[in-house]
């Protein structure tokens, strides 16, 4: 049989052990992805409160942050199509694992900026090679709900890692934060060594027998090893380059996917990675706030709930945009409810709507708009765009906040939602129940 039936063998399977397997192990990159990106809100309120920081510092540390991922996605990227899923994911991880570690006994802020650059660098590539390997592997039909299924897993982490905070940091402090992030990575790491390669990479590269072996053992898992299915005609084996991505036909689909980007990261860390540290500058003590943090950050796992649902029913265009409308109205409320409840109602509604985009249109829209040859250096190059605009962002942030109190960065935000669900609406393809390679030449 010519290898180059290794997608549509793929994609006639059923949800198997072998995918649930995939999906626990990438979930689980994913899950310390979001405990620690989002454990630095808990942190940074804690440094502020103790004096080891204030929001200026803050400010550099969430730009160091991003830095590092910006770097880690780009070159996440180019590894992952040039070298392999597998061996970029692993090394990324064993990076920030050991840097989280190393970032515990950091005697001040600078020494504690520099560690997370690191870190950053090596938390950059779960997003590029995470969702792209599920999209790899994951049947058409449940594509968008085997995304869901990861982010909430992923998102979980943001409510667990906000009340893990609000035990541990009063109690032993914040450098354990980065301990307990960095020994689970460590765990994660050993339990990834036998991660197959992805199929279609293999074949993309020519190595068929290896594609062909993998796809086996997982039809035979699934009760497929002795159903036939026609051959497709040899792929030819072509090389990409990062150049492709600004050149027609794909420039439309790269720049729309940086706009996604850009506006999905922006918003998250505009929002939820702020919010304990607006409250410590407002007077509200450090327990109060991140008590608050963790209800909120209950909407995080409520989002892919609806994901799981809306995904693969009304496509990945009209509920990107349907999400993007539903965060600008939660923004233009938030400002104007002043209540301790019903800022945590309508904020656990806003991360909702905030952490499903970023599932949406980073984990399922982004990946399955390009081919298997590039498809890891286009969301290298879109997911660089969002994080190079979240390095600069904290500081309009704060000036924001200095000048407008917090209606000025929420009203910003809800204005930035309304605009990304107008432009996917004029300018996106829909993806929903397409195999991969027949989205990526589609006009």
């Amino acid at each position: 049989m010519s290898a180059s039936s290794i997608g549509a063998r793929l994609d006639r399977l059923p949800l198997s052990r072998f995918h649930r397997r995939m999906l626990a192990l990438i979930g689980a990159g994913l899950f310390l992805d979001s405990f620690e990106v989002t454990l630095m809100a808990g942190v940074l309120g804690a440094l502020v409160q103790t004096g080891m920081s204030d929001m200026a510092m803050n400010a550099k540390f969430i730009s160091a942050t991003f830095a590092g991922l910006s770097v880690g996605a780009l070159f996440a990227g180019a590894i992952g199509d040039r070298l392999g899923r597998k061996v970029s994911y692993q090394f990324n991880l064993i990076l920030f694992g050991s840097f989280s570690i190393l970032a515990a006994f950091a005697p001040d802020m600078w020494w504690l900026i520099a560690a997370r650059f690191i870190m950053g660098i090596g938390l950059g590539a779960e997003y590029v090679i995470g969702y792209g390997f599920i999209s790899e592997f994951a049947p058409p039909p449940l594509r968008g709900r085997c995304i869901a299924i990861v982010a909430l897993g992923s998102n979980f982490a943001v409510m667990l890692s906000s009340l893990v905070g609000l035990i541990v940091i009063p109690t032993l402090g914040w450098r354990w934060m980065f301990v307990i992030a960095g020994v689970m990575a460590v765990f994660v790491w050993i339990l990834r060594k036998n991660m197959p390669e992805s199929p279609r990479w293999l074949e993309s590269v020519g190595r068929y027998d290896e594609a062909d072996l993998i796809v086996k053992k997982i039809e035979e898992e699934s009760g497929f090893a002795d159903v036939p299915l026609d051959v497709l005609p040899e792929p030819k084996i072509e090389k990409s380059s990062v150049i492709e991505l600004f050149q027609p036909p794909l420039v439309g689909r790269t720049l729309l996917g940086m706009f996604i980007t850009v506006i999905a990261l922006v918003g998250t860390y505009g929002f939820i990675t702020w919010v304990p540290s607006f409250m410590v500058k407002q007077g509200v003590n450090m327990v109060s706030s991140l008590w608050f943090t963790t209800l909120m950050s209950g909407g995080g796992v409520f989002g892919p709930i609806v994901g799981f649902w809306i995904s693969d029913r009304f496509g990945r265009k009209y509920s990107i945009a349907l999400v993007a409308a539903f965060a600008a109205i939660a923004g233009a409320i938030y400002p104007n409810v002043h209540s301790m409840a019903a800022l945590a109602i309508c904020g656990f509604f806003m991360v909702s709507a905030i952490l499903l985009l970023v599932a949406l249109g980073l984990g399922t829209y982004v990946p399955e708009l390009f081919a298997t040859k590039i498809r890891l250096r286009a969301s290298g190059v879109t997911q660089f765009s969002g994080r190079v605009a979240t390095i600069f962002s904290p500081y309009l942030i704060v000036y924001l906040f200095a000048e407008f109190g917090i209606g000025g960065v929420v009203y910003s935000l809800s204005a930035m939602y309304l605009l990304l669900c107008i432009v996917v609406l004029i300018f996106g393809v829909e993806t929903k129940n397409r195999p991969l390679e027949q989205i990526a030449t589609a006009s």
